[in-house]
């Protein structure tokens, strides 16, 4: 396959140049011959990268449902996301592990590719469990996170740990051996947070979300992953973060700055009820709730993330490496999230306006995307 005559995302900038590929990408530049896809007007940019949802279209990857995974590789793919991190709940050892199986024995039939898992908890702290059941909080527990993982057949990519709690401290120091180490749902001061960090954590889970706020004489979490130069979440609904502090993290965070989703099943769905992780959720004009009030995860996609955070005023070179490059990048993944000769044929076709024209994954056009 030869696009030519696109905007081509470099790793920093956009040139006009063609591509070429078939599993993997095999050329970028100017190249000769007859090409299949004319995308002049059009900027080519990697495939997005979203190691933060947790479902879409009804279904959620805590369930342990293999029928229910094939639609949501649709769904993403149909939205530009071209790998993902099949993202868990807080739940029981017994709910976790046929989760595992379930997502390890997947073989997907087209659409993005499940590059791994994101266990967002048990290990997290029950004053900032959000929207967390509270009954299924763990300790952080080494042995536990091997048996889950041995369950995936080695995919975790990505645990969040609160660091306060007790046992973090070695959690962190043996686990960081194995994944990605995230800090979230934590009480954690500056100091604390710095201790994890030193313990080998190097991410932080939807900055500002989970977390104490960032103050001038108290900077917690925020404070320390800057200072220990760790990748951070985001999620840019516009519900979650004001558009502000998102212009502001980008300015502080830079190339660490990862655009997630944290979508739940409610994603590409109308307003209702829904369930998460064993509680009732109510989602009105697509903010999605626990009966309480408390703010749970999102119903955007990756791609209404890139584009709201466009819209909220960071460069759009940034946003595509945000939401491609650096979360492939955090947690490991060598062939995702950029546009260079070996790497995977990963890839989206947008116009101007940012509206998605073409996805291929592993060189394959998708037939289900999103206008």
């Amino acid at each position: 396959m030869l696009i030519q005559n696109a905007r081509i995302f470099t790793g920093r900038s956009f040139e006009d140049a063609d591509i070429q590929f078939d599993r993997t990408i095999t050329a970028v530049g100017r190249l000769e011959g007859p090409g299949d896809l004319d995308a002049a007007g059009c900027y080519v940019i990697p495939g997005l990268v979203d190691i933060h949802t947790h479902g879409a279209v009804g279904e959620d990857f805590s369930d342990g449902r293999r029928e229910g995974l094939q639609p949501l590789a649709d769904y993403y793919a149909a939205h530009g996301v071209t790998s993902y991190l099949a993202t868990t709940m807080t739940l029981k050892e017994e709910t976790l592990l046929p989760a595992m199986r379930a997502i390890r024995d997947f073989r997907p039939a087209g659409g993005a590719k499940c590059a791994g898992i994101h266990l967002e908890g048990p290990f997290l702290s029950y004053a900032k469990r959000g929207a967390q059941a509270a009954e299924n909080l763990h300790k952080p527990d080494a042995a536990l996170f091997h048996r889950l993982n041995e369950a995936s057949g080695g995919q975790v990519r990505l645990v969040t740990v609160a660091c306060e709690e007790e046992g973090a401290m070695p959690f962190i120091q043996e686990i960081s051996k194995v994944c990605t180490v995230s800090l979230g749902h934590t009480t954690a001061d500056y100091d604390t947070a710095m201790a994890g960090f030193q313990a080998g954590a190097t991410h932080a889970t939807h900055l500002y979300n989970g977390m104490p706020s960032f103050l001038h004489r108290a900077p917690g979490v925020i404070g320390a992953a800057f200072d220990a130069g760790a990748s951070v979440e985001l999620i840019c609904d516009g519900l979650h973060i004001h558009p502000s502090v998102i212009r502001a993290t980008y300015r502080l965070f830079g190339d660490k700055l990862n655009l997630i989703s944290d979508s739940l099943r409610c994603a590409g769905m109308p307003d209702g009820d829904y369930e998460l992780g064993g509680q009732p959720i109510v989602v009105k004009n697509h903010k999605a709730t626990l009966l309480d009030g408390t703010l749970a995860g999102s119903s955007i996609s990756m791609l209404d993330a890139l584009r709201n955070v466009v819209r909220f005023g960071l460069p759009l070179e940034a946003a595509v490496y945000a939401a491609s490059t650096a979360p492939a990048l955090a947690v490991g993944l060598k062939d995702a999230g950029a546009l260079a000769p070996g790497k995977a044929a990963d890839l989206l076709v947008l116009d101007q306006e940012l509206n998605l024209r073409a996805v291929f994954v592993d060189g394959q056009r998708q037939q289900h995307e999103c206008p």
